[in-house]
């Protein structure tokens, strides 16, 4: 389908080139400089002498989908669990993660990032964990494995000075003398030194298609002096601000108990809340935090699969939107959703708003959920002038989905096809910074088999190490498993859950 030649010039032909707006998709010519879309025109587009020559018929072209939430180091823990909720696995967290090395860091970003450019998705806001604290080796490590790829990424180390068994209120007292003493073993380094951490980085950052962020983990498992030294050095670098913000019952009860507020509130009292700003999950914000997002221009990266996943309930994508939130569409980590596939997120987004009320002109249409996606996870990112659109002067990353493919036969919508029936096996070629990475379905930057022999050595090796953490949370679980359900039935003025109601 393309030259692997890196010319000036590269023009691509013959392509349908989906139009949101009107549903359809049009036959046009897509003239690329460099790394940047320089003209889009008919068929017959004028090029200049010797420009690389994309045969793009029988595709459709759309964006690059962007992820605006996931997880480069839950990749290596894809499939692990089953019945967890939130809660579990925060607790699940050392018997995951445990004994990993740089290369296991490397090559756990390497699994999601070439997951995610099979499946149409170039660009990804990576909340990334290291323990007790982040490294500039460890981002290093993160951000070589998306350049390698080819994919971008903005990369945010989740940080936090207070562990989860602290952070929910009567949870420790919960907890035998035994216990207490072995969940010391979760305790982060103090906040001060994780803050010269990121601030080191953010300093020496040498990476172009991966930038950095500041991730404070979720807000109660910061401290107040920890949440602003945060916003502090997303004032001074200009990077965005990621967290967890009532992602869950527990969380938002947890907050109501410390802060007498949401938690939201809280951060917005802090001055953490602005455009820059982005919620994971949200799933339960009242009106007044969508309103307080809305006013700030902050985003929610809204994650269905995970959210149903983990039991945390449906978030409201419908009145995000009318509060003015910008919505972006993410996947979550592989260790809370088992996949990177940025289509089924957008099904799933589609398919959460259905099943919230009879009210069907409230349900999120396709459009919307497409929009998302793209133009409103590159806000997310800081990125809405580079990436999500197709148009000239945006970067050329652009998905190549088979027309003959059948997903797409026949192709009566484009937008609801996109949707509702492609699942990533139609991709047929992804372009990113006009540089073909994934050509006639094979990824074109990355041994997947070299992979995966690397893959099981460091899985062989993490089994071995992680039994004693697999017993603590065995015996944890039993504690977790029953007092955050037990936190989670009180009563709140708001309703996420699937089910009509609860006992409580």
């Amino acid at each position: 389908m393309a030259s692997k030649s890196r010319r000036p010039y590269t023009i691509v032909r013959g392509g349908k080139l989906l139009d949101i707006a009107k549903r359809s998709a049009q036959p046009v010519d897509i003239l690329i400089k460099g790394d940047t879309i320089a003209e889009i025109g008919r068929p017959g587009l004028a090029a200049p002498a010797g420009a690389t020559v994309i045969d793009a018929r029988h595709r459709l072209m759309h964006p690059g989908l962007i992820n605006a939430h996931t997880h480069g180091p839950g990749n290596l823990g894809k499939g692990m669990g089953d019945l967890w909720s939130l809660e579990l696995l925060l607790t699940a967290s050392q018997w995951l993660n445990s004994g990993r090395t740089l290369e296991d860091k490397y090559l756990s970003t390497m699994i999601g990032a070439a997951e995610m450019v099979m499946k149409g998705c170039t660009a990804a806001y990576d909340l990334a964990a290291e323990f007790p604290m982040p490294s500039v080796d460890g981002l290093s490590a993160m951000a070589r494995a998306y350049e390698e790829v080819g994919m971008r990424a903005v990369l945010a180390p989740m940080v936090a000075d207070i562990t989860f068994f602290e952070a929910i209120p009567g949870l420790m007292d919960r907890l035998s003398p035994a216990l207490q003493k072995e969940v010391e073993s979760f305790r982060y380094a103090p906040w001060k030194a994780i803050t010269r951490q990121m601030n080191k980085a953010l300093q020496r950052w040498p990476f172009g298609q991966v930038a950095l962020a500041v991730a404070p983990t979720i807000p109660h498992h910061c401290s107040d002096d920890f949440l602003i030294a945060c916003r502090n050095l997303a004032r001074d670098y200009d990077v965005g601000i990621h967290s967890h913000v009532a992602e869950s019952k527990v969380q938002v009860i947890a907050g109501y108990q410390r802060y007498g507020t949401t938690l939201a509130a809280h951060m917005d009292a802090l001055g953490l809340v602005n455009e820059r700003f982005t919620v994971a999950h949200g799933v339960w914000l009242d009106d007044d935090d969508m309103k307080r997002l809305g006013d700030r221009g902050a985003s929610v990266a809204h994650n269905p699969g995970s959210n149903m996943r983990l039991g945390n309930g449906l978030a409201d994508m419908r009145r995000m939107l009318s509060s003015d939130v910008n919505v972006g569409i993410g996947t979550d980590g592989a260790n809370c959703s088992d996949n990177q596939n940025m289509y089924e997120a957008m099904r799933l987004a589609s398919f959460a708003s259905k099943v919230q009320g009879p009210d069907w002109q409230r349900w999120i249409t396709t459009a919307e959920v497409l929009r998302a996606a793209t133009e409103g996870s590159a806000r997310a990112l800081g990125m809405a002038k580079q990436i999500g659109r197709l148009l000239p002067g945006y970067k050329a990353d652009i998905v190549f989905v088979d027309l003959h493919h059948i997903n797409w036969i026949p192709t009566n919508d484009a937008v609801n096809a996109l949707v509702h029936t492609e699942d990533g096996t139609g991709v047929h070629s992804v372009m990113i910074g006009g540089r073909m990475v994934v050509e006639d379905r094979k990824l074109l930057t990355v041994d997947l088999a070299q992979l995966a022999a690397k893959v099981e050595q460091s899985r062989l090796r993490r089994a071995a190490i992680t039994v004693p953490a697999k017993k603590l949370y065995q015996r944890l679980e039993k504690v977790v498993g029953t007092f955050c359900p037990g936190l989670a039935k009180a009563p709140l003025h708001i309703h996420r859950f699937g089910a009509s109601h609860h006992a409580h």
